[in-house]
């Protein structure tokens, strides 16, 4: 299956059936905030009311008191205003703050289920995609949402509400002049209607160039030790500047498209206005159109137009938002090929009599897009036996013992464990029972003691001797004493070998006492003298442990009990190491 989020995401060609699609999607998280979205929208509803009350107001108080000179009526008038306007303040102090909230309280739950999504994708997702991609879809993209949610919308549905109004009472107060002052709107409705679908995309195109961006940054700064080490600074400075070009040149094309509303819509506010002028004036002098209901009428051409000019620059974030959230989408979208079982499998507590621990059934599997690293593979372990895979780079030595952990699901045939389908296993009873040590093991930045409990949830409330004294009875104290400060010694990035890196995997391994145990590799990057540490530790497993090691080393599968030779999508038996031996040798002249 292919998990690329680039190839994934779908790109809506319509604008509006894209926000009802984005809107339908959002709406699990926006549900929970009924109450306080509905509070918004009746202070929405009172600040457009007030701001469309006060310019009618205003033109009574010029017909009935300007021109008669009733002073106190215009006093009293400038008061009811005031009282007004203060009114429409607090309504949008309101609004603002209650969005707000909601803003944020739907961010928080947008990244826990985007996180949880992520936890419940397979190994497959995190290959084929970019860490400082996926970080900016999580960090950058879902707050581009929340400032859309927490300022923008409110402020659309309120500039909406009062444009709509206005016009309304633009018609109603004179119709003929409210054609001409609405007529140039139309414009700016059909040119909003052909370019939104290019600006969102110019959008679209901008976060995706940024998160490659960030992925590139991330990638080339975690394997800046292999740069300086063959000086070759030039390359990351030259990746590094087509990277920047790329978003640089996609950033402006996104401003530009951002910013190319806001003077068509001045240009046509303009013309409205001065439409309205022109021909209200002749009213005027018709006697068919009073003068302080020209002012009213002027004032209400602007509460139309204004709310426009506001929409532009907020359109740009309008469209920010939905690109942001078809990255955003692309995630929570991708379901796992590695589904759990629907239903408690009946697990057995002890092995069947003649059935063996692990069985591969005719086991294919292929990458996506790629050729099959597996055709019909069949093979068995019994309990307590150790089984050597070796084979050339590539040969699929550590496929076989991932497809053995369940990080894959083979495209066909089946992966037996206790006589039962791999994939009928639940997680956590699986990872209990399977232990896989990789090539490259990885830790959090904190104590080695609470790096090694995280394998064992039961041992995180025992303290450092109470915790020393556990791995010490499975005799892992001297592999302890290979760090300075025993369980307190931090594991940072610094300071630690990858040998040590490796002893952490080992132990943590090695803690949950499972019943097969995979070495992918482990021991590669570990010196002699701990070598033999980790054997004497792996001799203390009880009898009846499995143990799979994939090596290079042949020195390391000598006492194996049966070697499996892994080549060309298939595995057979090598059986003895001379044989073993003769076979690689022959794969290399052949090669």
């Amino acid at each position: 299956m292919t998990y690329a989020l680039n190839q994934t995401a779908k790109q809506t060609k319509n604008n509006s059936q894209a926000w009802r699609q984005a809107f339908n999607q959002l709406w699990p998280l926006l549900a929970q905030e009924r109450r306080p979205m509905l509070l918004t929208l009746l202070t929405v509803l009172s600040n457009a009311g007030l701001n469309l009350l006060a310019p009618y107001l205003m033109g009574l108080a010029v017909e009935r008191y300007v021109q008669t000179s009733q002073y106190s009526g215009v006093l009293m008038s400038g008061a009811v205003l005031l009282v007004i306007y203060l009114l429409a303040l607090y309504a949008a102090y309101k609004q603002m703050t209650l969005m707000g909230g909601v803003g944020q309280r739907v961010l928080y739950r947008l990244r826990e289920v985007i996180f949880d999504k992520l936890q419940a994708l397979p190994l497959a997702f995190f290959i084929q995609n970019k860490a400082g991609d996926l970080i900016a879809r999580i960090n950058s993209d879902t707050d581009k949402l929340h400032q859309f949610l927490a300022e923008t919308l409110v402020r659309f549905v309120g500039n909406l509400f009062i444009m709509f109004g206005a016009g309304i009472l633009m018609l109603v107060l004179d119709w003929r002049l409210g054609l001409v002052s609405l007529a140039p709107a139309i414009l700016l409705w059909v040119m909003t209607r052909l370019l939104s679908p290019w600006v969102r995309a110019r959008n679209a195109d901008q976060l995706r160039l940024s998160g490659a961006l960030s992925g590139d940054i991330q990638d080339n700064l975690e394997q800046f030790k292999v740069i300086v080490a063959f000086n070759r600074r030039d390359y990351f400075r030259e990746r590094f500047m087509s990277a920047n070009q790329a978003n640089y040149t996609a950033a402006l094309r996104a401003g530009m498209a951002n910013n190319i509303f806001a003077p068509a819509y001045q240009l046509i506010f303009h013309l409205a206005q001065l439409g309205a002028v022109v021909f209200g004036l002749i009213l005027v002098g018709r006697s068919e159109l009073s003068l302080g209901l020209l002012i009213a009428y002027l004032t209400y051409v602007t509460r139309f137009y204004d709310p426009l000019r506001q929409m532009a620059v907020m359109w740009a974030s309008f469209q920010q938002a939905l690109a942001a959230w078809e990255r955003i989408a692309a995630i929570l979208g991708l379901e796992s090929d590695l589904p759990e079982p629907a239903q408690q499998t009946h697990i057995p507590a002890v092995l069947p009599e003649h059935e063996p621990l692990m069985r591969f059934d005719a086991v294919c599997f292929s990458y996506p897009d790629g050729p099959k690293v597996l055709r019909e593979a069949s093979f068995k372990l019994e309990r307590g036996k150790t089984y050597a895979f070796v084979g050339p780079t590539g040969g699929g030595k550590s496929t076989t013992a991932s497809l053995m952990a369940r990080l894959y699901d083979p495209g066909s045939g089946k992966v037996l464990f206790y006589g039962q389908d791999l994939r009928d296993w639940p997680a956590a009873e699986r990872s209990r029972r399977i232990g896989f040590i990789l090539q490259e093991p990885f830790l959090f930045n904190t104590t080695l003691a609470e790096n090694l409990v995280v394998s064992r949830p039961d041992l995180q409330a025992l303290d450092l001797p109470e915790l020393q004294t556990k791995l010490e009875a499975q005799g892992l104290g001297p592999l302890l004493q290979r760090f300075d400060q025993g369980l307190a010694t931090p594991l940072g990035n610094e300071g630690l070998s990858l040998g040590q890196k490796q002893l952490v995997a080992f132990i943590r391994a090695l803690l949950r006492e499972p019943e097969l145990l995979i070495l992918d590799e482990a021991t590669a990057n570990i010196d002699t003298v701990t070598e033999q540490l980790l054997e004497q530790v792996l001799d203390r497993l009880p009898a009846e442990t499995t143990r799979v090691i994939i090596a290079h080393r042949l020195n390391t599968i000598a006492a194996a009990d049966q070697i499996f030779f892994v080549n060309d999508g298939e595995i057979v038996p090598a059986g003895s190491l001379e044989h073993a031996v003769e076979l690689l040798k022959k794969q290399q002249r052949s090669s």
